[in-house]
């Protein structure tokens, strides 16, 4: 009888399986007084969703970094939601919901209001895969991870201790089952369990850590930072899609500069961005493209933490625009026009990125034209203004000469003369454009005019009269 009534709970329990008792999982439950999340910084549509799902008889918290946002007093961009429920029985209680993702089945609930929608993503509680082969690579990354588990079993399989706290909006108490909260008052960033295992069963969480790190102003504590220099090479064994949203979300987290710095000191930025490993690199050489890519970032980091929009296209754009204007001036150099020593260029860096971190082809068609368009600002005579303002993407390429300006590698004049084009009404664009005839200082780009060769008129010969 009694041999039954362990082998019950040995199955309904992995954890007992290493000795490990349920009740030494249990979280700290702590309670709003101490926690002090504000539930003016939730989303409507966050709490909608545990709600529905608790109503139904499951169980729903808010989850990961949103929590560790709150805990900060930060309004979280995204809301993560963690259930006991499988992803087709949450999509059954949505009207808007879909299943995605084949490593790790999520569902995404949209709303749809007066702004942007707004993506829910819920997942399952998972399940420790120590005993599942079949779902690790051999070199121990995670291939599949659809097995359910409990909610101290998903707890357990999150990477950092400040991303595995799980809030409840309708007790507004917060479980804490590795001490995330008091990591967060001493302000270190630990890895859950073994960190070389755990960078191994997904590498991208070196990225992670090292995002974490800059957005939060934690230091990663010894144990969690010592195994990134012997794994990075790890990086490169992730699909490439991954590895693009993860960069993605480095490169607009607020905290760029900060980030692609700490991705220098763990050598992880080698064939990452090939464009960062000369730029990272303390060349003397590198000093213009190092200012270039710095001033872009930090204008990219003041627009995200004052809340506007950034176009990653744009952000590309600038981080490649050094490798481009080597290979741009490499090829009029050797004697090609400018505009095909342009394209060219164009095609060679984006080759030459392509060998480590793959760039969306959407972004890739933002950043070709961002660039085509740079020559054209030197164009001011006749109609080429008007229809420059005219082209979609003219404020990016209008932002990108701004920047190259700022950095020196423009005339600021140039910058200048087109801020005040933009800003007059007919009439002073018709003076500014007078202005330019007059003005050497600033480069027009005037076309040469070929002279049409005028027609020889041949005077037939007078017919011999008869």
């Amino acid at each position: 009888m009694i041999a039954k009534l362990i082998h019950r709970i040995l199955r309904r329990d992995p954890m007992a399986r290493h000795g490990q008792a349920h009740n030494l999982h249990a979280p700290k439950r702590i309670l709003k007084k101490a926690h002090r999340i504000n539930p003016e910084l939730l989303s409507k549509n966050a709490v909608k969703v545990t709600q529905t799902l608790q109503q139904a008889g499951y169980e729903a918290f808010i989850v990961g970094g949103a929590v560790r946002d709150l805990a900060l007093g930060i309004s979280p961009k995204d809301f993560d939601v963690a259930t006991n429920a499988t992803p087709e029985q949450v999509q059954k209680l949505f009207r808007k919901a879909r299943l995605i993702g084949r490593r790790f089945q999520i569902v995404h609930v949209t709303f749809f209001g007066k702004g942007a929608p707004e993506i829910i993503e819920v997942s399952t509680f998972r399940a420790l895969l120590e005993n599942a082969g079949e779902h690790l690579a051999e070199t121990g990354r995670i291939l599949r991870d659809n097995v359910w588990g409990t909610q101290h079993e998903d707890a357990a399989r999150r990477d950092f201790s400040i991303n595995a706290m799980y809030y409840d909006p309708a007790s507004e108490t917060v479980l804490d089952y590795h001490g995330g909260m008091a990591d967060m008052q001493k302000k270190v960033l630990r890895m859950i369990g073994d960190p070389s295992k755990r960078y191994r069963e997904d590498p991208i969480r070196m990225l992670r850590a090292i995002r974490f790190a800059a957005k939060t102003g934690f230091a990663l504590d010894a144990a969690t930072q010592e195994p990134i220099a012997q794994l990075g090479q790890l990086i490169h064994d992730v699909p490439t899609a991954r590895l693009f949203d993860e960069m993605l979300k480095l490169l607009m987290s607020g905290y760029s500069w900060s980030a692609i710095q700490g991705l220098r000191n763990a050598g992880l930025h080698h064939g990452v961005l090939p464009l960062l490993d000369h730029i990272l690199d303390s060349h003397s050489d590198s000093k213009a493209a190092n200012d270039f890519v710095r001033i872009a970032l930090s204008n990219t980091d003041q627009r995200i933490q004052a809340g506007k929009s950034v176009s990653a296209g744009f952000l590309f754009a600038s981080l490649l625009w050094p490798d481009l204007l080597l290979n741009w001036k490499k090829n009029m150099a050797k004697g090609m026009a400018n505009i095909p020593a342009l394209q060219d260029a164009m095609d060679t860096t984006i080759a030459t990125q392509s060998k480590g971190m793959v760039i969306q082809r959407r972004f890739e068609s933002d950043m070709r034209e961002i660039w085509a368009m740079q020559p054209r600002f030197e164009r001011r005579v006749g109609r080429y203004p008007y229809r420059l303002i005219e082209s979609p993407r003219f404020r990016a390429g209008y932002d990108f000469l701004l920047l190259r300006c700022a950095t020196g590698e423009q005339i600021p004049a140039l910058g200048e003369w087109w801020t005040d084009f933009i800003e007059s009404d007919t009439a002073g664009q018709d003076a500014l454009m007078a202005s330019i005839k007059n003005d050497t200082s600033i480069p027009s780009s005037a076309p040469k005019r070929r002279r049409r060769r005028k027609a020889k008129i041949v005077t037939p010969p007078e017919r011999a009269s008869s």
